[in-house]
C-alpha cells in the first residue's frame, strides 16, 4: 500500500451529510478517492444490517473492478457493501463513520462522535461530526455582501427529538428582527435545509425578507461562502452536522434551542461537549451578539493522522 496515497473508495447512500463525512476523511489521506452510492435490493434496503446474509446481488449498482485499499463508509446502508468487500478481500482496510449497529469486528476501524458514547479497541472518536469543509478548497462565488458583519442563519427541521413547528420559527425569527432593529451594522443570511419544511420556509420568507438574505432551495446554496464568511453563527439546535460544520470557522456559533418531542441524551452530550468546549452559547433574547474565539475544529485531519499512524504500525508489525 501506498500510504501517502492509497487507492479509497466512499460508499454512502448519496446523502450530502454523509458524503462531506466520507469525504472529509478521505481527502485527508489520499487524493485518489472515488465515490460509490451504494444501491441494494428489498429487503435489505429497509433492514438493519447483520438480520439478513450479504451477497454480491443484493447490490444494483455497478461495482469498479479494481481492489481498493481503504473502504470509508458512513449511514446505514452502505455497511453492507463494506462488509461485504471485507469479507471477499481481507486485505481491504474497511473504516466505517458513525455506530454501524453491527460487530465492531466486521470494521477495521470504526470513527464515532463523542455523543454517542461509544467505544471499542479499534473505535476513534471525534468531536462532533467529520466534513469535507476545507478553506483551501473553497471558491468565493456570486455571493457579494457590504459589509463583513454576517450573521449566519442555519435552518434545519424537525426530527424524532426535536419539535420544529411554526410556533418555533415565528419565535426565532422574532428574536433575528429584534437583533436587527438594534444592531442595523448586522447582515443576516438565512438558510435552510432539506429538512425545513415548507411551512417554514414560508414563514421565514415572509418574517425575514426585508432584513436579510434567504436561501430556500432555490439557485446556487451559500452555505459554503457562509462558513468561511460569517462574523456569527445561529444555528438550530436539531443539527449536530452543522454545528459541527461551523466550528471549523473558529467564529462564535449560537444555538437557537428547539424543545423536545422526547428528550435525547445523545443530543444533550453534544450540546454540553460543544458548550464546554466554548464553541456555541444558546441563542436566547438578546440585544447583541459576543465575540469570543475556540481552537477551530479539524476532525477530518486529526482522525486521519491517527488512522495513518495506526496502519503504518499495523504494516510494521507484520514485516
Amino acid at each position: 500500500m501506498n500510504i501517502n496515497n492509497p487507492k479509497i473508495w466512499t460508499i454512502t447512500d448519496g446523502s450530502q451529510g454523509m458524503i462531506s463525512q466520507v469525504k472529509g476523511l478521505a481527502f485527508e489521506l489520499s487524493n485518489e478517492v472515488t465515490e460509490i452510492k451504494t444501491d441494494i435490493i428489498f429487503p435489505w434496503n429497509s433492514i438493519q444490517p447483520g438480520f439478513l446474509p450479504n451477497f454480491k446481488w443484493i447490490f444494483k449498482n455497478e461495482i469498479p473492478n479494481y481492489i481498493p485499499e481503504i473502504i470509508i463508509s458512513c449511514g446505514r446502508k452502505s455497511v453492507y457493501l463494506s462488509t461485504y468487500l471485507k469479507r471477499k478481500f481481507s486485505n481491504i482496510i474497511n473504516i466505517h463513520i458513525q455506530n454501524p449497529k453491527i460487530s465492531q469486528k466486521k470494521f477495521s476501524y470504526i470513527v464515532a462522535p463523542n455523543h454517542d458514547n461509544y467505544y471499542g479497541k479499534n473505535v476513534i472518536n471525534s468531536v462532533g461530526a467529520l466534513h469535507n469543509f476545507k478553506k483551501k478548497n473553497y471558491l468565493k462565488k456570486n455571493f457579494e455582501y457590504k459589509n463583513k458583519n454576517i450573521v449566519s442563519c442555519l435552518i434545519g427541521g424537525e426530527n424524532n427529538h426535536y419539535l420544529f413547528g411554526l410556533k418555533e420559527a415565528y419565535n426565532m425569527c422574532d428574536k433575528i428582527k429584534k437583533l436587527k432593529k438594534i444592531n442595523s451594522e448586522l447582515e443576516f443570511l438565512v438558510i435552510s435545509s432539506r429538512r425545513t419544511s415548507k411551512e417554514i420556509k414560508t414563514l421565514i420568507k415572509n418574517e425575514l425578507e426585508t432584513i436579510a438574505n434567504i436561501w430556500l432551495g432555490d439557485g446556487q446554496n451559500p452555505y459554503e461562502f457562509a462558513i468561511f464568511n460569517s462574523k456569527f453563527f445561529i444555528v438550530t439546535s436539531d443539527s449536530t452536522s452543522m454545528i459541527s460544520e461551523a466550528s471549523c470557522s473558529g467564529m462564535p456559533i449560537y444555538v437557537y434551542k428547539l424543545p423536545y418531542k422526547r428528550k435525547s441524551i445523545r443530543f444533550e452530550r453534544f450540546h454540553n461537549e460543544f458548550k464546554k468546549l466554548k464553541i456555541t452559547r444558546d441563542f436566547l433574547s438578546t440585544n447583541m451578539l459576543e465575540n469570543w474565539s475556540y481552537d477551530k475544529l479539524d476532525e477530518s485531519k486529526r482522525i486521519a493522522g491517527i488512522i495513518k499512524e495506526r496502519i503504518i504500525q499495523g504494516i510494521n508489525e507484520s514485516k
